[in-house]
């Protein structure tokens, strides 16, 4: 297997923390199976029990979102076209692993008839972005009306996929293609490459942004997340050069050479950036530009998740890309007193190294980061950093800091930062279970020899 070693030659500060010693890590071994063990036990308890079947609405179809830290009904109840298709890949993959357990391919089938009855715009195309309960679109868009987004229809392509391969429900495939089809149509750019975000009720791409600017990291990652999940049940020429192109265009276009993603972009992939301004402006637009460590952790994953679909047995070039991707988030995001990594980091022009700007640890990116963390100490187990350390580390902040085990969940944020968390909603449009089963379940699969 290849290997490549690389170390940052800086080893950057942080705000009010002190960057990792290297000299201190001690190669780590540990009992794989003991801690596949406990992490299968608390994906159970937390991440799929508490959902399979309370979140089934048997009235309007679909998903409820909802909950409180209680698990008790809180709120609107309004779908996303997000969470119901990545409830239908959860359930999906679960099936997949558990096959005797047959509530989680009816869980899928459930989520799949409300995708295809009530999410998909049968008249213009592509899936909406919100309805209400009922499963009615939302035009509440003070603009526009009505936008659906490339990110949304990407998660109904991934959702449908997985459903697909364990299903074989030919229905879910033909909405996949047409899915995709559609995004093809109208998102993609045939001339800078990529896709636009924002697109309006017929398709038509909002070429100047909405909210945003046109291009952004997120839809791009998880695009190419989907787009891989229907080439696996679809090999198909066109979306295979679509699967190619946003590895590519992640890898070599939007990640930087440090190894940090550009979080919004023109439609030519100009970098929206604050580098030149003022520390005050700066600030005030930072979450349009920043470091975001939870997504580049989570990318290092899915490139070399891409290249493994598209059958590339030695892509040292994505490997190495995804190295320097989890190094930097090691060096420059971790939190040193208390584990785990920061929301988010920028390098000021007149202070040096990191300085972390979003000090919440959010769930998704600890989660996200065990699963690549493991990957890495597979693939490098001589390294410096001692990936395994790292893995271990974060899978005991995510026992002491992330799971409630009072009301067994997953906190929307580590209590480290933010003690309040443990009475916000466990359930939300933004916040379901599919970050936490997938990072977990490859690791338990890896742990025990499994991975495929």
């Amino acid at each position: 297997m290849f290997r490549i070693l690389f170390l940052l030659l800086i080893f950057a500060c942080k705000s009010s923390t002190q960057s990792t010693d290297l000299s201190s890590v001690n190669q780590v071994h540990f009992d794989r199976d003991s801690v596949a063990n406990e992490m299968e036990m608390w994906m159970q308890k937390a991440c799929i029990g508490p959902w399979y079947p309370r979140c089934i609405d048997s009235t309007y179809g679909g998903f409820l979102s909802d909950f409180n830290y209680k698990w008790e009904q809180d709120g609107r109840q309004n779908k996303m076209i997000v969470t119901q298709a990545r409830h239908v890949w959860t359930a999906s993959i679960l099936f997949e692993h558990y096959p005797q357990q047959n509530l989680y391919l009816d869980v899928a089938q459930h989520g799949f008839e409300f995708l295809r009855d009530k999410m998909w715009d049968s008249d213009k195309g592509g899936f909406y972005q919100l309805v209400n309960q009922e499963g009615e679109p939302i035009r509440d868009d003070a603009e526009y009306g009505l936008v659906k987004t490339a990110y949304g229809n990407a998660f109904g392509i991934y959702g449908l996929a997985a459903y697909y391969r364990v299903s074989k429900e030919e229905g879910a495939l033909d909405l996949a293609k047409k899915a995709f089809g559609w995004l093809e149509s109208h998102s993609h750019d045939p001339v800078a490459k990529g896709y636009f975000q924002f697109l309006l009720e017929d398709g038509t791409p909002l070429s100047e942004g909405h909210t945003n600017p046109a291009k952004d990291q997120n839809s791009s990652i998880h695009l190419l997340e989907a787009l891989s999940e229907l080439y696996i049940v679809w090999p198909d020429s066109l979306l295979k050069e679509r699967v190619e192109e946003m590895l590519i265009l992640i890898r070599d276009t939007i990640t930087t050479e440090i190894g940090s993603l550009t979080l919004f972009s023109d439609k030519n992939w100009k970098p929206a950036s604050y580098q030149d301004s003022t520390e005050d402006v700066i600030r005030d637009h930072i979450h349009t530009d920043h470091i975001s460590f939870g997504h580049d952790i989570e990318t290092a994953y899915l490139l070399m998740e891409a290249s493994h679909v598209l059958h590339d047995p030695d892509d040292a070039k994505t490997r190495a890309k995804a190295k320097i991707m989890v190094d930097h988030t090691i060096q420059t995001g971790w939190d040193d007193e208390n584990g785990g990594i920061y929301d988010g980091g920028y390098y000021f022009k007149n202070k040096p190294g990191m300085t972390i700007v979003l000090h919440h640890k959010a769930w998704w990116a600890q989660v996200e980061a065990m699963n690549t963390l493991l990957i890495m100490a597979d693939l490098y187990p001589d390294d410096p950093l001692d990936y395994s350390s790292f893995f271990l580390k974060m899978w005991d902040y995510t026992k002491d800091n992330l799971i409630d085990k009072e009301y067994p969940g997953i906190f929307v944020r580590g209590l480290d930062q933010d003690p309040e968390a443990r009475t916000a909603a466990k359930g939300g449009i933004w916040k379901g279970n599919y970050h936490n089963v997938r990072s977990l379940l490859n690791c338990i699969k890896r742990l025990r020899g499994e991975e495929h």
